[in-house]
């Protein structure tokens, strides 16, 4: 406030000086009985005009005397009047005042009114005069200060002075007054005015409280000049607003929509339990610590209500202002030992918000039956704490608990209803995250399920299998690999790549890995049998659309299949011929003996499902020793690389040829598989076998029944060459059976063949292309009983169609210290 101490002489420019205010007095009649040079300045009217006069005739409305009368009958009811009054000056032109009147007694107790007046300070709206002003400004609800041109201080209102007292401001700069940042800051801030006069409005601030130093509060300040008259700068003015509560609630908003932004950016629970600590530190708490239930981390259906017993419960996530969370005792993934009268442990009974406004270590029983937690609490000046349940779909999922320091203070009520929404939208998050967990789990438990476990390429290849499921939020694939024995000691090897992902994909992939093996024992051409499976696809494209269309509300066909693409060759190591067909998949790799790599000229085919072009096979002769590499795109493409260079590495780590199949297998997984694939990666390698002739024998036989008997002769003969006279009266009588059957029902030439491995194979190959058919013949029917007789001593016979006609086929055990 202005003092006679600090007041300053008439010709200094201290803002709002009322030394050169105009002063006159008038007696209790209203006559003017004194008047003061300043009086004089003001009006123009010298001391001889208006002495022993009627002040009335000063004023510039001649109405107004009506209006002296209420105000002098006012000033004796309440000892004084202030307000705008209109007076005229000595040369007729009307000045407008600020006028303060108060009432004085002189020495013989006559009734005296001293009279104050100013230049009114006009403002936008109307005038209010600055004796009026001062009183209601020193009251305001904000804080305003007034500065000289030295930046010192020259009046504050009451509401500075109660952060600071008056004594330590007035006549001091800022630089001696306010903390050292804050000083800087407003000094910068005020000079800048006093150079250009443009003011600086609503600069923000943070500053501790006095009476708390480790309590913040936020300001908003804004910068005026101050001018005289003449317009010249006599100082600066300045406003300040305690805009803490809406800075609060504006962090709140801003945080609520990191919050949405950045939790459940992943469909993986604990990832998503880090994201709701990450994001809460520090603009709510100075520790996080999110605790799931196992149950939950593991993708299984939670049980609606609270959470009762001792189940078990893991640290998912935890931030904390200080590098390391060094507060926790627990890491990520360890379970976490509750007491029944833990914050955590009584949350998840009573499923609510449970805070501690004012931690107290010394008292706090859950505190203190754990010497450990106690001891972190002091050494962390931990002050608050809160812990929040994870809630959905009406089940508990965990809990979070929110702990403060000095360094925010205690949880308050809109502190607590953030932490309720932050967590609400996280448990949200958490519990997709689980349901896709349980759902992925699934599709990888059922596509485990349906690849082969045990892949065995008999005596034609040498086999090695590797498979990558997808690490990506559409869940694993379709991809499927399969090594299928057929007969004649060969075997197929087969790669596909279903569309799509997901539980469906995995479950089509596995009917068409059935299919696959199905039409395989049919012995049909790769390129008749990826006919027949394209037939199927286009079906079950068909029954997809239709139960869609249908509005089936199904969830199992929400995703609608499209097709598939497959490779498919078989290899017969006694003509060591491979032959291939593909639907729409990529060619597969083959590494010559030597170690060249080349990619064959194989027809690519539709992708099945399409039904529009035929599929052509290729017919290779492979060198004993050849590497064939059958894979999915999954392993060769990614989002940073092109097809070609997932080739070319392909090819560099497929020449680095080794004795060992795992062992390339490893080179071309860790040259092409980076990180984890975002499509299913499937690899299957065959290294290829040939059976010389010593393991094969072969005659041509006229189409005459007479040579049965040497048939038998034959294959008898070469049984005991290769001591198998166990199954020497069984083969000659499968030889015998066969050979009739061909020469009775089908036309020449006749091939008999024995191929000896671990099963003893017997071929009689026709011309005819009619498949002798099985049946249980009479009692009195002459024949008819041959192939039943067949069927009961071998372990499984059949028919395979040739260019030429067709092949009778049968396989015999073996005993074990014979086989080879």
């Amino acid at each position: 406030m202005m003092t006679s101490d600090n007041a300053l002489p008439d010709d200094s420019d201290r803002a709002c000086d009322i030394a050169n205010a105009a002063m006159a007095e008038l007696d209790a009649a209203g006559t003017v009985i004194g008047w003061t040079r300043a009086a004089e300045r003001l009006l123009g009217h010298p001391a001889e005009e208006v002495l022993n006069r009627p002040a009335a005739r000063l004023l510039a409305i001649p109405g107004d005397e009506a209006r002296v009368a209420a105000v002098a009958k006012w000033c004796r009811a309440a000892d004084g009047w202030s307000g705008s009054v209109a007076a005229r000056h000595r040369d007729g032109r009307s000045v407008q005042l600020a006028v303060q009147v108060t009432a004085l007694v002189d020495a013989a107790g006559r009734e005296r009114w001293s009279v104050l007046a100013l230049k009114e300070w006009r403002v936008p709206g109307g005038g209010v005069n600055q004796l009026m002003l001062e009183p209601f400004l020193a009251h305001a609800p904000l804080g305003m200060a007034v500065l000289d041109t030295d930046l010192r201080y020259v009046w504050v209102n009451d509401v500075l002075e109660r952060l600071i007292p008056l004594e330590r401001r007035l006549g001091r700069q800022v630089s001696e007054v306010l903390p050292k940042l804050e000083a800087e800051a407003f000094d910068a801030k005020m000079r800048h005015v006093l150079e250009t006069g443009s003011p600086v409005m609503e600069y923000e601030f943070r500053s501790p409280t006095y009476a708390d130093p480790h309590e913040e509060r936020v300001y908003s300040a804004s910068f005026f000049g101050l001018e005289d008259p003449h317009g010249r700068r006599v100082g600066i003015w300045y406003m300040v607003i305690d805009i803490t509560e809406r800075w609060q609630a504006q962090g709140r908003l801003a945080l609520l929509n990191n919050a949405g932004a950045r939790i459940g950016s992943t469909l993986d629970v604990t990832r998503t339990a880090q994201e709701l600590a990450d994001v809460s530190v520090p603009p709510l708490a100075d520790f996080v610590t999110v605790d799931l239930l196992d149950s939950v981390i593991r993708g299984q259906e939670p049980v609606p209500g609270p959470v009762d017993g001792v189940p078990v419960v893991r640290r998912s996530g935890q931030q904390s202002v200080r590098d390391g969370c060094p507060e926790s005792s627990r890491a990520v993934g360890e379970a976490v030992p509750r007491s029944p009268s833990s914050p955590l442990s009584r949350c998840l009974l009573e499923r609510r918000s449970l805070v501690e406004t004012i931690l107290d270590a010394a008292t706090s029983g859950w505190v203190t039956d754990d010497p450990a937690r106690a001891a972190d609490i002091r050494d962390f000046d931990f002050r608050s704490v809160l812990v929040v349940p994870l809630l959905a779909r009406g089940a508990t999922l965990g809990a979070a608990t929110f702990v403060r320091s000095r360094r925010l203070g205690p949880f308050e009520e809109g502190d607590i209803q953030l932490a309720e929404e932050l967590v609400a939208r996280a448990a949200v998050c958490v519990d997709n995250a689980r349901r896709f967990t349980r759902e992925r789990t699934a599709a990888r438990v059922m596509q485990r399920n349906l690849l082969p476990h045990d892949l065995a390429g008999g005596s034609a290849v040498d086999v090695a299998s590797w498979y990558f499921p997808a690490d990506a939020p559409s869940g694993v694939g379709g991809d499927w690999f399969d090594v299928i024995p057929l007969s004649g000691a060969r075997v197929a090897l087969v790669v596909g790549d279903v569309v799509g992902h997901g539980i469906n994909a995995a479950a089509t992939m596995g009917r068409l890995r059935t299919a696959v093996q199905t039409l395989a024992n049919l012995d049909l051409p790769p390129d008749e049998l990826l006919a027949r499976l394209d037939d199927l696809v286009i079906g079950l494209v068909e029954q997809h659309g239709s139960a869609e269309s249908a509005g089936a509300g199904n969830e199992s066909v929400a995703a609608t299949f499209t097709g598939a693409t497959c490779l498919y060759a078989v290899y017969d190591p006694v003509s060591r011929r491979c032959t291939m067909a593909r639907a729409g998949h990529l060619p597969p790799a083959i590494v010559t003996p030597d170690g060249a790599v080349d990619f064959p000229d194989l027809p690519a085919g539709p992708p099945l499902g399409l039904g529009a072009l035929p599929f052509e096979p290729v017919e290779l002769e492979l060198a004993e020793g050849s590497l064939l590499a059958l894979y999915t795109n999954g392993l060769i493409e990614a989002c940073d690389r092109d097809i070609d260079v997932g080739l070319s590495r392909l090819s560099n780590a497929l020449a680095v040829t080794g004795p060992k199949l795992e062992e390339i297998g490893g080179n071309v997984v860790k040259a092409l598989l980076t990180g984890p694939p975002s499509d299913d990666a499937a690899l299957l390698l065959a290294r290829t076998r040939s059976l010389g002739a010593h393991q094969v024998a072969s005659w041509d036989l006229p189409s005459d029944p007479a040579v049965v008997a040497d048939a038998r002769t034959l294959a008898g003969r070469q049984l005991t060459e290769w001591g198998l006279e166990d199954l020497l009266f069984t083969t000659e009588l499968i030889v015998s059976e066969l050979v009739t059957n061909a020469i009775r029902h089908a036309a020449g030439p006749i091939t008999l063949r024995l191929i000896r491995q671990a099963a003893l194979i017997c071929e009689v190959s026709d011309a005819g292309s009619s498949a002798p058919r099985l049946r249980h013949a009479r009692t009195t029917d002459e024949g008819g009983r041959g192939l039943f007789i067949v069927a009961q001593l071998t372990r499984r016979w059949g028919t395979r169609y040739t260019a030429t006609g067709k092949i009778i086929w049968t396989e015999q055990t073996v005993p074990p210290d014979d086989a080879m």
